[in-house]
C-alpha cells in the first residue's frame, strides 16, 4: 500500500473537518507518523472498528465511518434488500458526530436509521435492533479503553455483535468502495423531515427497563436492607438508566460521583476508564470512605461491564475481580432461583473459556448445565439465541466473562451493566439482611470450592511494528510449545486456531468444537493453566493464568511463577 499516495489524497480531498486537515498539515515532514496513520486501514473485524482518533485510514474519524458505514449498506442490501439500522453511541469524543455521520449514509443508500436522541448503553442498542426489528445496529464506542480512542461496534439482527463471516463479508464490501467517491450521503436535518432518520422514542427505554426488572431473583429485597452504595458511571452512558432501576427496585441509598456523573470524553478523573483496574475506581473509592458506604458499584463508559469494591470489617475495601463478581453472582442466582422453585428445568450457564473454572465447581452443586465458549460476548448471544431457536430460551439463566461482562435474561444480546448493577445490589441487599456482607459471601465460595485465583497480564504492542511482533509471538508458541511452566509439567495444549487440542501424557488429540480463533492454552499437573491470546480491541496480548491452591498466598505463589515463566515469551 503506498502510504504517501494516500496521504496526498486525504491533503487534497479530507477538507470538511478542520482538526484533521490540521492534523494532516502539521505532520507533513514526519515520515513515522504518516506511515503510521496510512500504513493499513483499521479493520473491521468481529469488533467493528476501533483505533485512535485523528487523520488516516488507520484512525477513528468521519471518513472512516462513513466508508465501513457505506460497506456495511451495500452488505444489507445485497442481502436484504433494504431495512433498518438502530444507532447509538456512548460519551466519547465524536462519538454523537459519528452516529450522525452513519445514520446519514444509510439513509442515502434508502436504509432507515433509528438513532437515540442522546448516549445510551451499549446494551440498550442490542435491545433496539431486535424491539426495532432492524437488520443491523452500529454502536459507536471504545468500551473501557482510554480517551484517545473510539469505534464502532456493529451488529447483526439477532442483537449480538456480528459473526466473523457477516463481518467478512462487510470487510469486503468496505474494501472494495473508495473512500471519497463511492460513499453516498444525505443532509440529516432533510432525512430526519422524510422520515428516513428517526429518534427512538422514549417509551422504548421504559419497556427495555421492564425486560430488565424481569430478572429479579428475589423481588423487593433491597427495600429496608439500609445498604449504603456508591455508584459512578465513569463519565458514561450508565448514570441515568443504572440509577432509574436500582431506585424501582427499592435501592434507597445511592451515592453518585459527582465528578464522573456526566458525559465527559476525556475522562478527566480516570484516564483509563476501565472498571477492572484500581485507578479507575480512585474516585469512587473515596467517596466510601468518606460515607462510610457499602459497596462501590462502577459501570465503564458504555455501561456494559461493572466491577465493585465491597467493605471489609475493619473499614477498608476489597475490590473484586470479573471472575469473583460472576462466581458470587452464579451462586447466589442458583442458590435462590433454586430456593424459589424459579430454576427452569434443565438450566444453562455459560462462561467463556478464559473465565474461572470455579464455575464447574459451582454448576455441579445445583445440576445447572455450563456451557464454554469462545471470548467476545456474541458468542454468549448465540447460544441464547439457539435456545430461542428451539423454543428453550428460559432455560438460560446466566452467562458472564471474567472481564466484567454479564448477562441474566435473553432480552438483550450482550453484556449488561444495568441489569447487573440490578443483580449485584439485589445479592448484597439479601446477604446484608442475613447479617453478611460481599467479603464474607467470596472468602465463603473458596472454602467451599478452593481457592481460584484468575490473573490476567497484559502486554501492549503500540504500532504497525507492534502488529508484526504480536503475530511473531503467537507464531513462535505455536512452534514451540512450554514442556513445563513454572516447574509444573504442561500436559495439555489447546489451539483454537488449528481446532486441535492435545494430550501431551497420551499422545491423543480432539478437535475443538468451538469456532477458530487465535487462542493458545496450557493446562499443567495440578491444573493450572495459561491461555494466550491477541486481544480482538487492542493492540496487545493477554496471557490468562488460573491457579488453584489451597489458600489464597499459595494460589498467589503459583500465579507469580506462571506470570514470570510465560512473560518471557513475550519479550
Amino acid at each position: 500500500m503506498d502510504y504517501m499516495n494516500i496521504y496526498n489524497e486525504w491533503i487534497e480531498k479530507a477538507t470538511e473537518d478542520p482538526q484533521l486537515v490540521q492534523e494532516l498539515a502539521a505532520i507533513k515532514d514526519d515520515n513515522d507518523a504518516i506511515y503510521d496513520r496510512f500504513y493499513t486501514p483499521l479493520k473491521f473485524g468481529t469488533a467493528g472498528l476501533r483505533g485512535v482518533l485523528g487523520a488516516g485510514i488507520n484512525r477513528m474519524n468521519i471518513y472512516v465511518v462513513r466508508h465501513a458505514t457505506q460497506g456495511l449498506a451495500n452488505y444489507i442490501k445485497k442481502k436484504y434488500g433494504t431495512g433498518a439500522v438502530a444507532i447509538s453511541h456512548d460519551s466519547r469524543i465524536n462519538s454523537d458526530l459519528f452516529k450522525i455521520e452513519a445514520a446519514r449514509v444509510l439513509a442515502a443508500n434508502g436504509i432507515k436509521a433509528y438513532i437515540t436522541e442522546e448516549l445510551e448503553p451499549t446494551p440498550v442498542l442490542s435491545y433496539l435492533v431486535r424491539h426495532l426489528g432492524c437488520v443491523a445496529g452500529i454502536m459507536v464506542t471504545a468500551s473501557h479503553n482510554p480517551a484517545k480512542y473510539n469505534g464502532y461496534k456493529a451488529y447483526g439482527e439477532d442483537g449480538c455483535q456480528m459473526t466473523d463471516v457477516a463481518a467478512g463479508m462487510v470487510f469486503d464490501e468496505i474494501q472494495s468502495l473508495d473512500m471519497f467517491e463511492d460513499v453516498k450521503l444525505c443532509d440529516f436535518d432533510e432525512a430526519l423531515k422524510d422520515g428516513s432518520i428517526e429518534y427512538v422514542k422514549d417509551a422504548v427505554y421504559d419497556s427495555y427497563l421492564e425486560e430488565v426488572k424481569k430478572n429479579q431473583v428475589n423481588a423487593g429485597i433491597c427495600k429496608g436492607a439500609d445498604l449504603k452504595v456508591v455508584y459512578t458511571p465513569l463519565n458514561g452512558a450508565g448514570n441515568k438508566l443504572v440509577r432509574r432501576v436500582l431506585s424501582d427496585v427499592g435501592m434507597e441509598n445511592v451515592i453518585v460521583v459527582k465528578e464522573q456523573e456526566n458525559p465527559d470524553g476525556n475522562f478527566t478523573t480516570c484516564p483509563f476508564p476501565n472498571p477492572e483496574l484500581k485507578e479507575a475506581l480512585a474516585k469512587g473509592l473515596e467517596y466510601c470512605e468518606e460515607n462510610d458506604a457499602d459497596l462501590l458499584l462502577a459501570t465503564d463508559p458504555d455501561s456494559d461491564r461493572v466491577s465493585i469494591a465491597a467493605k471489609r470489617k475493619d473499614g477498608t475495601y476489597r475490590l473484586y475481580t470479573g471472575n469473583e463478581i460472576g462466581a458470587m453472582l452464579t451462586e447466589y442466582i442458583l442458590k435462590c432461583r433454586k430456593s424459589l422453585g424459579t430454576l427452569p428445568e434443565a438450566p444453562i450457564v455459560v462462561k467463556t473459556i478464559v473465565t474461572t473454572k470455579i464455575i464447574e465447581a459451582i454448576c455441579k452443586k445445583y445440576d445447572c448445565e455450563l456451557k464454554n465458549c469462545l471470548t467476545g460476548f456474541k458468542y454468549i448471544g448465540e447460544i441464547i439465541l439457539r435456545l430461542e431457536q428451539k423454543g428453550e430460551e428460559d432455560r438460560y439463566v446466566f452467562g458472564f466473562e471474567e472481564s466484567c461482562g454479564y448477562l441474566a435474561g435473553s432480552y438483550v444480546r450482550d453484556k449488561d451493566a444495568v441489569v447487573a448493577s440490578m443483580l449485584i445490589c439485589e445479592m448484597a441487599s439479601y446477604y446484608k439482611k442475613q447479617g453478611k456482607s460481599l467479603v464474607d459471601i467470596i472468602d465463603g465460595i473458596y472454602e467451599e470450592y478452593g481457592y481460584y485465583l484468575n490473573t490476567t497480564l497484559d502486554f501492549y504492542f503500540e504500532g504497525a511494528e507492534g502488529m508484526q511482533k504480536m503475530a511473531g509471538i503467537m507464531d513462535g508458541l505455536r512452534g514451540s510449545a512450554p514442556a513445563d511452566i513454572a516447574g509444573y509439567k504442561v500436559v495439555s495444549v489447546a489451539d483454537y486456531d488449528t481446532h486441535i487440542a492435545t494430550d501431551l501424557l497420551t499422545g491423543k488429540t480432539e478437535k475443538i468444537d468451538l469456532p477458530k480463533s487465535n487462542v493458545l492454552s496450557y493446562t499443567t499437573e495440578g491444573g493450572h493453566c495459561a491461555i494466550v491470546r491477541p486481544s480482538g480491541t487492542e493492540p496487545k496480548i493477554k496471557i490468562y493464568i488460573t491457579a488453584i491452591g489451597s489458600t489464597a498466598d499459595e494460589a498467589k505463589a503459583i500465579t507469580d511463577k506462571i506470570a514470570a515463566d510465560m512473560s518471557a515469551y513475550l519479550k
